[in-house]
């Protein structure tokens, strides 16, 4: 008796220890109905004052999301009994059919070969029959139905043309990858070799190149460089300041003042300005 008590005690133990299974519905729970008239109550965001219907709560621009809760979606759902997606009804018997009998598709009635019409006969009578418009020839060719044989209609048709037997058809391979000039640097040492080849032509073409000698000037370009003396005349002054000296000296000395003077009279002809010192005249 202790031993049939303490297995029952156990037993008892194992099952307040199991874990408590969930439902699908408490997993996935189904969306959220629709808000309706009787879900509304007073504090609530969607809470209305005056004419209030149940189409005003399923429209997602009116109703407001309420606090804690998931936003509803506006929209009914059909019921439980609802399948969705497409119902096939089975039409063919089923198993039992399937036993029964062997399902054997008939043969379908195949249409006889409909012949070419021979429209260079057909032409060539209507010709000698003295039909020359359009419309006694089409006449001509509906009472005159003139059809190629099936040897001949052999004839027009054109035969397919001969290939040879060892023909590949598609597109060709891609040649292998040269692996081993890859791992040699062939193809660096090729383009070294073409440097040097290159740099080799072109000392030649130096050396055979004739060296002139010294070139004269002739008077041409003697002229080209001379530049015409220019006559300059004193600057003018009024009569009581010709005495008077210069109260401001810019030059350390008298040989800096004369070589900016000489400097100044040598671009006096090529300068704008009325007293010369503005930019240059040629370009």
């Amino acid at each position: 008796m202790p031993e049939a008590r303490s297995s029952g005690q156990d037993l008892m133990r194992w099952k307040k220890k199991q874990p408590v299974r969930r439902s699908v519905s408490q997993i996935s729970p189904p969306p959220r109905r629709p808000l309706t008239l009787a879900d509304i109550r007073p504090g609530m965001e969607n809470e209305r004052l005056g004419v209030v219907r149940d189409s005003m709560f399923q429209n997602p621009l009116i109703v407001k999301a309420e606090l804690g809760k998931p936003r509803e979606r506006s929209c009914s759902l059909p019921g439980v009994d609802f399948n969705y997606g497409l119902y096939v009804r089975g039409l063919d018997g089923g198993v039992p059919e399937a036993i029964g009998h062997w399902n054997v598709l008939k043969q379908q009635p195949t249409c006889p070969h409909e012949l070419t019409r021979n429209f260079i006969a057909m032409n060539r009578g209507a010709v000698k029959a003295g039909l020359v418009t359009a419309r006694e020839n089409f006449l001509y060719c509906q009472f005159n139905d003139i059809r190629i044989s099936d040897q001949d209609d052999r004839r027009v048709k054109k035969e397919p043309p001969s290939l040879p037997p060892n023909m590949t058809f598609g597109v060709p391979a891609r040649p292998s990858t040269p692996l081993f000039d890859l791992l040699q640097h062939r193809y660096r040492q090729l383009w070294i070799q073409e440097q040097k080849a290159t740099q080799k032509a072109i000392k030649l073409e130096k050396k055979q190149k004739v060296i002139l000698g010294k070139l004269y000037e002739t008077r041409s370009s003697q002229l080209r460089k001379y530049k015409p003396p220019v006559k300059l005349d004193a600057l003018w002054r009024m009569p009581h300041f010709q005495k008077v000296s210069r109260q401001l000296d810019t030059f350390p000395t008298e040989e800096d003042r004369q070589r900016a003077f000489k400097a100044h009279r040598e671009e006096h002809a090529v300068r704008q300005g009325t007293l010369r010192m503005g930019n240059y005249t040629h370009p």
